[in-house]
């Protein structure tokens, strides 16, 4: 005759692993979420204010590649020049440069900026530690 033995406790290892592994997979599956589209690595500054993003109505990009971006649409010069025109010129600008993207990029961006007329331009940085 065999004798069964009564379970008093519940293994819980098991259960343990698998959220364990559902943690890693939403941390993970977020951190791609909360990056957006562009990947852009922001140089950093001292002294910089923190941007209320909600402000902003207009953002001008340039990844490491060169590449400009209006409001997440890839664009060449001439087509962000157009665009600008046709915006009121006191609408508020956010610059985002990749900090391995050349400068004269930036430059020939801002100069685009001055001659159009439009002065509300903030630059995002990364603040220093």
């Amino acid at each position: 005759m065999k004798r069964f033995r009564r379970m008093d406790s519940i293994n819980i290892v098991p259960f343990i692993d698998i959220m364990l592994v559902l943690l890693v997979i939403v941390l993970t599956s977020a951190t791609f979420i909360a990056q957006g589209k562009i990947p852009i690595a922001l140089p950093q500054a001292q002294g910089s204010d923190k941007i209320t993003q909600s402000l902003k109505n207009v953002e001008i990009a340039i990844d490491a590649q060169g590449q400009y971006y209006l409001d997440k649409m890839p664009m060449s010069l001439e087509s962000i020049q157009s665009e600008i025109s046709k915006i009121p010129k006191e609408t508020p600008i956010l610059l985002r440069g990749d900090q391995k993207s050349y400068f004269e990029k930036f430059v020939a961006l801002v100069g685009i900026l001055n001659s159009s007329g439009h002065n509300n331009v903030d630059v995002q940085v990364e603040q220093s530690r």
